[in-house]
Order: C-alpha cells, then structure tokens, then sequence
C-alpha cells in the first residue's frame, strides 16, 4: 500500500510593511545623497581650479607658481592644526575621565553642560577674544620664549601684539576641546561593567583600572573625536582670520605673519576675479583633499582598534 505524501506548498517571506519599504528607501537615499553632495563638491572645485593649473607659473600670485603659493598656506594650516589637537587632547581626555568615572553625578551633569555650551560659541567670538584678550596676555610668554628658546626657528622673534600662529593655535585647541571632550566622555561611559569589576576584583586601583580596562576600550573613540576636533581646527576660518597678522610664512611660531588655507580665502575672495579666484578654489580643493586623507586615515586606525577594544 503505497502512501502519498503531499507537500505544503513552501511559502515566501513574511510581506514587508509599507513602513519599513519606506524607511529602508529613504536611509538607502540618504546615504547614496551624501556621496552625491562630496562627488559634487569635489567635481566644482577640480573645475573652478583647472585654469590654474593651466596657467604659467608668472601668472600666479608669487610668480613662481601654484605650488609655490599654496605649500606656506598649507604648511601654516597643518602646524597650527597639530599644535591645537597636540594641547587639547590630552586635556579633553582627562576632562571626560573626570566626569565618567570621578566626579559625582550632579559635578559631573554639570561639568558636561558647560562643555557643550562651549561649543556652541559662534568662531568669531573664540576670534575676537583671542585678539582682545588671550593675545596681549600672552605677550610675556613669548618674550620668555625668546629669551630662553630664542636659539631655536620656533620662538626667535616674539610679536609685540601677540597675533602669532602659536595664539590661533591655542585658541583653536579651545574650540575642538568640547568636540573631543563630549566623544571621549560618550565612550568611556559605554565601558563594560564587567571589564571595570574584573580589573577591580584582581587587586586593581581605580587608576589601574582606567588604565587597562576604560582607556583601552575607548581608544578608538578617543580617536575619532580627535580626528573630529583636528577637521575643524583645519577648516576653522574666521577666528584664525582675526587672530593672525597676514605675512609671508615663517617657521616662527610666535613671531608676525603665517596664514592658513582658511583665512586665505575668507580675506581674498570678496574680491578676487578671474585667475585670481581659481587660485582661492584651488587652495580649497587642497584643504578639501586634505581633510579627507585625515579623515579617512582616522577611519583606517579605528578599525584596526576596533577588534581589540570592542568599541564597534
């Protein structure tokens, strides 16, 4: 007696929800939008740039050609980027352990609060500040510099003024601090409870525990809210603008002159025409691709932190 088997009929996937379709659409479009908006930027900026390098080097500002003026804008931009991210680093990491694992709650709500607001200051107030007031104050710094480091490049001819590259430095490493400070804080937060209770448990101080058990996770935030704050001490315009007394580029960090990509364009392109605004397009493509090496190198070294700390 044979037996006959029949088989359901197999049925597909549960149907989608009109809601879903939608949001996967719009997240799919949102994502394929900013490629579009960088793809762009950066075709406007190859194009607009193209009759520099087209042109004679006699007929670019400096009369030696495009890389001839643009490397002291670049070199001014880079120096006073690193010595911000070098000061405020260090700074906003041990502002964010203060508040994630030492201060009590209400210290610490309050600490964060003040931080934030720090950041939303409008950049020419950070600007006027630092002209104003940092500026004149550090004046005798820089005469103590010279005095004593004055055999070095760096520090030989201290300004009178105190609008030096090393002033927009610092007052840049003020700006990034909140960005730093409220990323480091985020992920040090997220630490697992039971990595911190492990390092406890086995004899650790509560130093050494930070040490080996909340640092180490955050390291890879810790990175990326560096490379955050270092964007925006490179494509900082108007404080640097105000800060800076224009001149030709030196490696003398507290001495006249030194300009940066930014400030520039912010002080020429008002009036520029012609060739003369290829050239402002053209530094802007420089710090656009600038910008984006430093972030994608940021990108590189977080994913290889990444599996160790798991942080992603």
């Amino acid at each position: 007696m044979s037996e006959t088997i029949t088989r359901a009929p197999r049925r597909s996937g549960p149907a989608r929800r009109v809601g879903d379709v939608v949001f996967s659409g719009t997240s799919r479009a949102s994502a394929l939008l900013i490629l579009v908006i960088l793809a762009g930027v950066a075709i406007f900026l190859t194009v607009e740039a193209l009759p520099v390098f087209t042109s004679g080097s006699a007929d670019i500002t400096g009369g030696e050609g495009f890389f001839s003026y643009v490397w002291p804008l670049v070199a001014g931009t880079v120096i006073a980027s690193i010595i911000a991210m070098v000061v405020a680093t260090p700074i906003a990491v041990g502002i964010a352990l203060f508040v994630s694992h030492y201060a009590s709650r209400r210290i610490g709500q309050t600490i964060g609060f003040v931080v934030d607001l720090l950041a939303a200051v409008p950049s020419v107030v950070f600007g006027m500040w630092g002209m104003q007031v940092f500026a004149p104050k550090l004046v005798p710094f820089f005469g103590w510099l010279e005095d004593n480091l004055g055999f070095l490049p760096f520090f030989a001819d201290g300004s009178a003024t105190g609008r030096t590259l090393l002033t927009a430095a610092l007052v840049l490493a003020v700006m990034i601090l909140p960005i730093i400070t409220s990323v480091s804080r985020e992920v040090f937060v997220q630490t697992p409870r039971l990595h911190e209770e492990a390092a406890l448990a086995l004899g650790a101080t509560k130093w050494e525990m930070i040490r080996t058990a909340v640092i180490p996770f955050g390291t890879p935030g810790v990175i990326g809210g560096t490379m955050l704050g270092l964007g925006r001490a490179l494509g900082e315009t108007m404080a640097v603008a105000i800060i800076l007394s224009p001149g030709p580029f030196t490696w003398n960090l507290i001495g006249t002159g030194n300009k940066t990509i930014p400030s520039e364009i912010a002080l020429n392109f008002p009036e520029a025409a012609g060739l003369r605004l290829s050239e402002l397009i053209a530094a802007g493509l420089v710090l656009f691709a600038l910008t984006l090496a430093v972030n994608l190198i940021a990108r590189w070294i977080v994913d290889r932190r990444s599996e160790f700390s798991g942080a992603n």
